[in-house]
């Protein structure tokens, strides 16, 4: 037998693809565990955070508060404490998620008007901006908020996104 010669890291992926790409689902699934078994590679199922290294007598952050799905009824305060919004802007569209998501059904609504800066940022304990009504004008200029008429907002997919997916922002170690 031939020595073989040894394969890059991108080979040996290339030669697992090559070998498994021809199977059915629950087949592939099989194999990789026997290989992985075979040469002792533990296996996870189930993806967990590396680790955070913190400076001596740091403390870890504080996971944000879990909020129930949409459709269920939490107070503005709430919601703003779990996303931390970290300016006016984002409080609108917090506020404006909160309407179309988790008011009371009596509020809830898909619009957010400027009159609603005032109302809900006083509800979630959110410094008042000098000129409430700017508020929605400058978060439809940043690309979070659409016209919908009369002094009406809309949230908009990058607005929603925003509150839904990037809040509360994680802060970032310097390098």
């Amino acid at each position: 037998m031939a020595a073989e010669t040894k394969k890059s890291l991108g080979q040996a992926i290339d030669a697992v693809i090559d070998a498994l790409g021809s199977m059915d689902e629950s087949s592939r699934l099989i194999a990789v565990k026997a290989a992985c078994e075979q040469l002792n590679i533990p296996l996870e199922t189930e993806r967990t955070p590396p680790p955070i290294a913190l400076a001596p007598g740091a403390q870890p952050p504080t996971p944000p508060t879990p909020l129930p799905p949409s459709g269920e009824v939490i107070d503005i305060r709430t919601l703003k404490e779990s996303k931390n919004p970290s300016n006016a802007m984002e409080m609108a569209c917090v506020v404006a998620y909160y309407l179309e998501n988790h008011a009371p059904e009596k509020e809830k609504r898909s619009e957010i008007l400027r009159k609603d800066i005032e109302k809900y940022f006083k509800q979630a304990d959110f410094p008042l901006p000098k000129v409430p009504g700017q508020v929605v004008l400058d978060a439809k200029a940043a690309g979070y908020l659409d016209s919908g008429g009369r002094g009406k907002y809309k949230l908009n997919p990058v607005g929603h996104n925003l509150v839904a997916h990037t809040l509360p922002r994680t802060k970032r170690k310097k390098s």
